[in-house]
């Protein structure tokens, strides 16, 4: 009874010291578990900032014994004192600085920032307030920030084409009001009216016998010419002739006055992004031979003639600066030159370039482009065009007048791509193109042709068209 006793209180000793054991254990868990997170966080360091190109010195608390620097290419570090560290930036960046002394350790982050480059100072020391960003990459300049208006923008991006050799500036400037469309339309008319005039007059006289062979003549015009057998040859026989074969006397005679018009309208309409150039070319290209080298071989190569427009659009807020150039070109064959056989006509060209300030849907006109031509071409026979009375016989004349003027007139719109409830309906016509009536009677269908009625009511009881 005694020992079934004791047995009984050494087992629940043993119970007890087994739950007791498993609930220690459980609260070793439960706090190991809950101390995990803040073993796991990264510490926070101390931070070092220093700009790229410059440096900064660091002091410490104990005696370095020896550093380390994550990487050299983004910022260095040097012991100068035994408490003080020098820290070179080079790069824009962010390294680990660990430091150990004799029984302690410490570390850094060294956050090197970009430096401030020149451009940048003298932008922040033009337009003091704005705040205006400068990064500098080997392909481009790029401004950024805000600025109060839209004079600050476009000159702040002038300022840096300028300051720097880079052929490309990208300006992310912005201001107030800014329009959300990046693209422009521009409408363009270009309007040319051409008035001319000619008038000539000249007189060739001639004569042909037996014995002999005699003609007067100026050389401008045209005038009957011998053979070797004394026969007459005409090249022209211009506007008035007269020959009498019985005499051999005759005169030929240029009298002529010539009156032309010309108009001309172009519209083109260009659509181009925001700081690139779009062109506009309405005409033709005419072929040019070119002597290649001492060989002599030759090539040919094309020249683009005709209405051509250039743009460069710039938005800036409710602003549309434009840089435009229109340009009009026809073909010269009057003052052309013939290579090898070649007529290469030369080019009469009206050019504009200038640079506009405007508002969406206003307009400018370039006008007063004119060109006015008189051209008087003489030409006499010595001591015969003197001669009292006759000597107008021995003289000629041409008259050349030509008077061209051009007016171009340039609209800038914002536009932006349509949605796809936004896309207007294709224009349908229900009507017949050609009316009833002009043809007889008869209508054009899609599968021939049928009579009217038939294609109105169709045959009685047949219920098909």
């Amino acid at each position: 009874m005694s020992t079934s006793i004791a047995s009984g209180m050494r087992a629940t000793r043993y119970l007890a010291a087994l739950v007791t054991a498993l609930l220690a254990a459980r609260c070793g868990v439960t706090a190991w578990a809950q101390e995990l997170p803040q073993h796991a966080a990264r510490p926070q360091y101390e931070k070092v900032v220093v700009t790229a190109g410059r440096s900064t010195v660091v002091p410490t608390k104990f005696e370095v014994t020896r550093i380390a620097i994550t990487s050299p290419e983004i910022a260095d570090a040097v012991v100068v004192q035994p408490h003080e560290i020098l820290v070179d930036g080079k790069r824009a960046g962010t390294v680990s600085l660990i430091v150990w002394g004799a029984d302690t350790r410490q570390q850094w982050d060294v956050v090197v920032e970009p430096s401030i480059t020149a451009l940048e100072q003298q932008l922040q020391m033009l337009f003091p307030g704005e705040a205006i960003n400068v990064s500098v990459n080997d392909e481009a300049i790029v401004l950024s920030g805000q600025v109060s208006s839209t004079s600050v923008m476009l000159r702040a991006g002038e300022i840096a084409t300028s300051s720097s050799s880079k052929s490309r500036v990208i300006n992310l400037l912005q201001v107030p009001g800014s329009s959300e469309s990046q693209q422009v339309m521009l409408q363009v008319r270009f309007a040319e009216v051409n008035r001319r005039t000619l008038t000539e007059l000249g007189l060739s006289l001639f004569a042909t016998r037996s014995n002999f062979t005699a003609r007067s003549t100026t050389q401008q015009f045209a005038a009957p010419d011998f053979d070797k057998d004394k026969t007459l040859v005409f090249s022209d026989f211009l506007n008035l002739l007269y020959f009498n074969p019985k005499e051999g006397l005759g005169a030929v005679m240029r009298a002529l006055q010539q009156r032309g018009g010309f108009q001309s309208l172009a519209e083109p309409n260009l659509i181009a992004y925001n700081g690139q150039e779009a062109s506009f070319l309405a005409g033709g290209e005419f072929p040019v031979p070119v002597v290649q080298g001492a060989t002599g071989t030759v090539t040919v190569i094309f020249k683009e003639f005709g209405v051509r427009l250039n743009f460069k659009p710039t938005i800036a807020g409710d602003t549309i600066r434009l840089k435009v150039r229109p340009e009009v070109s026809t073909l010269d064959f009057t003052n052309g030159v013939t290579l090898n056989g070649f007529r290469i006509p030369a080019l009469t060209t009206r050019r504009a370039e200038t640079d506009v300030e405007l508002r969406d849907g206003q307009s400018f006109a370039i006008a007063g482009l004119l060109d006015n031509v008189r051209q008087t071409d003489g030409a006499a026979i010595p001591i015969l065009s003197k001669l009292p009375i006759v000597g107008a016989l021995f003289k000629s004349k041409a008259d050349r007048a030509e008077e061209t003027e051009l007016m171009v007139l340039i609209t800038p719109h914002l536009v932006r791509p349509l949605n796809a409830d936004e896309v207007p309906a294709l224009p349908t016509n229900i009507r017949p193109f050609i009316k009833r009536d002009d043809i007889g009677g008869q209508l054009q269908g899609a599968g021939g042709v049928v009579d009217a009625p038939a294609a109105k009511k169709g045959p009685k009881g047949s219920g098909k068209p």
